[in-house]
């Protein structure tokens, strides 16, 4: 089981990954813009997994209540990712929201009383290091307060909707609803800020892939393991998506992989073992 449960977990940290990869191939082209992104993302996102839903059931879906701080927390994450992109560096991007997600997660967990061994929490300081000697570039760095704002944004509503997911008892119909109760409110984001530059087709099959498969697909893969997680090795395990984005971009993208940047996720795995990887008991 455990074995089991640490497969599908690095399968939804390449879907994590892979969005990152997506994103960034859509947005640093400008063959797409922010807001209709997200808004092709979650709406292409919407009708894979309502379709699913159907051919589980085997029968038209039937609408759930919504979860208003789940809707609140994807739509928060799907608009503030993509607008802070925008005039943020992609390193200081992925530092900002995996640290801020870290803290938003691990003070929920400690909210509802529990209590993170301390190899958990010297597990996150070595990842977070890890990631920052990854991410932040050698010289000086000027960030928009504004992008810092959005990716904050995006961050905290990431952490409470994963938080959320740990009660949720059909994580598909969840993850569904989810996205098609999303999908209104990135629309009325597209209509009041429109992109100002078009979309091309490149960009239009990057958000549906981003969409349709990499975030329908992971997302639901999510809530069906958050309850088996816990909020705290949840946080952590996130925290392996900005390694496997370096690998991706490597095989993928022909990007360089200096030796500092081995170091630095050999640091961010290792600290995820730390805090995760169960201690074996003396006899």
């Amino acid at each position: 089981m455990a074995i089991r449960l640490a497969l599908l977990t690095a399968l939804t940290m390449v879907a994590f990954a892979a969005n990152s990869i997506l994103n960034r191939l859509a947005l640093s082209t400008q063959d797409i813009g922010p807001a209709a992104f997200a808004a092709v993302r979650v709406a292409s996102g919407a009708v894979v997994l309502v379709l699913l839903l159907a051919l589980r059931d085997r029968k038209v879906p039937a609408p759930a209540r919504p979860v208003l701080p789940a809707i609140g927390g994807l739509a928060a994450y799907m608009l503030g990712f993509s607008f802070a992109y925008v005039s943020m560096d992609a390193g200081v991007g992925a530092l900002t929201l995996f640290g801020i997600v870290q803290v938003t997660m691990f003070a929920g967990a400690l909210t509802e009383g529990d209590r993170p061994p301390a190899r958990r929490w010297l597990g996150m300081a070595l990842a977070l290091t890890g990631l920052a000697i990854l991410t932040l570039p050698s010289g000086p760095v000027a960030v928009a307060p504004g992008a810092l704002l959005l990716m904050g944004c995006a961050a905290v509503g990431w952490g409470i909707y994963s938080l959320i997911g740990r009660g949720v008892t059909d994580p598909l119909a969840a993850t569904a609803w989810n996205f098609v109760y999303c999908l209104p409110v990135v629309a009325l984001a597209l209509i009041l800020w429109p992109d100002s530059m078009g979309t091309t087709g490149r960009g239009l099959v990057l958000a549906v892939l981003s969409g349709g498969v990499t975030s329908a697909l992971g997302y639901a893969l999510w809530y069906a393991l958050l309850p088996s997680l816990g909020a705290t090795r949840a946080a952590l395990t996130q925290l392996s998506a900005p390694v496997i984005a370096l690998v991706l971009g490597a095989v993928l993208l022909g990007e360089a992989v200096s030796v500092t940047a081995v170091l630095s996720a050999a640091l961010i795995l290792g600290g995820i073992a730390v805090g995760v990887v169960p201690m074996r008991r003396a006899r």
